[in-house]
C-alpha cells in the first residue's frame, strides 16, 4: 500500500493536545468508558468541554431473562450519569433506542447532526464501523457498528453541509474523527494519569459486572485487571505505560 493510497494507515503517533470541545457517540451505556474513558477523562481534566451521546437504552444488557427491562433501563441511566460525573463530562444524553434496534438511518443521523451542530465539537469520538471480526473469537456487536456508521455519516458530510438536515441548526465542520475499537490504530492517547478515573467510571456500570462495584462500595477486581491489561497493551504499542488507541481521520 503506497503512501499516496487514500486507504493507507500512517504510523502510530501520540496525541498530546486537548481539544476545546469534544463529543463521544457510543451505542451502549458502558461503551464510552470501556473504549475511550481514559481519553475523555484526560481531556475533561485538561479543560475540554466533553459531551457524550449514548444511542441505546441498555434494555437488553443482562443475562437474566426474568429481569424487568424497564427497571434495567432506569438503572443503566443512573450508571451513565455516575460514570459521566466520574470522568468529568460536561453533559450526557441517551437516545433511548432499544438494544439491537439501532440503525444508521436518516432519523439517527439527523439526531446526531443536531447534537454536533449544537455542541460544535472539534473532535468526535465513536466506534470504528468497519471493525467486524476481532481475531477468531469475537464478532463486534451490531449496535457498535451502527453507532459508528451513523456517527461517521453525521460528521462527514452531513453536519458540515447546510442542506443536510437544515432543521438541525447551522452547519458545523468537525476537524477530527477518532475511531475506537479499530483494527487499524494510527493514533494513541497516553492515559496513565487518568487510568484510575477510567476504571472507576467503568465500575459505575454495576449492572454489567454481576457484583456490587464502583463508588458506592464493593469491587470487581477481575474487570479492574482486564482494563489495566488492555491499557498496558496499548501502552506497549504507543511507548507509554498506558494508552488508548484510535484511527484518526483528519477532516479539515
Amino acid at each position: 500500500m503506497s503512501a499516496t493510497d487514500p486507504g493507507a494507515v500512517s504510523a502510530p503517533a501520540l496525541l498530546e493536545e486537548v481539544p476545546p470541545r469534544a463529543l463521544a457517540v457510543y451505542a451502549h451505556p458502558d461503551d464510552a468508558e470501556v473504549s475511550a474513558g481514559g481519553t475523555l477523562a484526560r481531556w475533561a481534566a485538561g479543560g475540554a468541554e466533553v459531551h457524550l451521546v449514548v444511542c441505546t437504552a441498555g434494555d437488553k444488557g443482562a443475562s437474566d431473562g426474568a429481569l424487568d427491562p424497564g427497571a434495567l433501563v432506569r438503572r443503566r441511566a443512573e450508571e451513565v450519569a455516575a460514570a459521566a460525573a466520574r470522568l468529568g463530562l460536561a453533559g450526557h444524553a441517551m437516545l433511548g433506542i432499544p438494544d439491537g434496534e439501532l440503525e444508521a438511518d436518516p432519523t439517527t443521523r439527523a439526531t446526531l447532526v443536531a447534537a454536533i451542530r449544537r455542541l460544535r465539537p472539534e473532535v468526535v469520538v465513536c466506534p470504528d464501523p468497519t471493525a467486524v471480526f476481532f481475531g477468531d473469537t469475537y464478532v463486534n456487536h451490531r449496535d457498535h457498528r451502527m453507532a459508528g456508521e451513523a456517527c461517521v455519516d453525521a460528521v462527514a458530510p452531513a453536519a458540515a453541509s447546510p442542506l443536510y438536515f437544515p432543521e438541525a441548526g447551522p452547519a458545523h465542520a468537525v476537524a477530527t474523527l477518532l475511531l475506537s475499537g479499530t483494527l487499524a490504530p494510527n493514533l494513541w492517547v497516553d492515559v496513565d494519569d487518568h487510568l484510575e478515573a477510567k476504571i472507576e467510571a467503568v465500575l459505575c456500570h454495576r449492572s454489567q459486572l454481576g457484583v456490587t462495584a464502583g463508588p458506592e462500595g464493593g469491587s470487581a477486581s477481575w474487570f479492574d485487571e482486564v482494563v489495566r491489561r488492555r491499557a498496558a497493551e496499548g501502552g506497549r504499542q504507543a511507548g507509554t505505560a498506558s494508552a488508548e488507541g484510535f484511527r484518526r481521520i483528519r477532516l479539515t
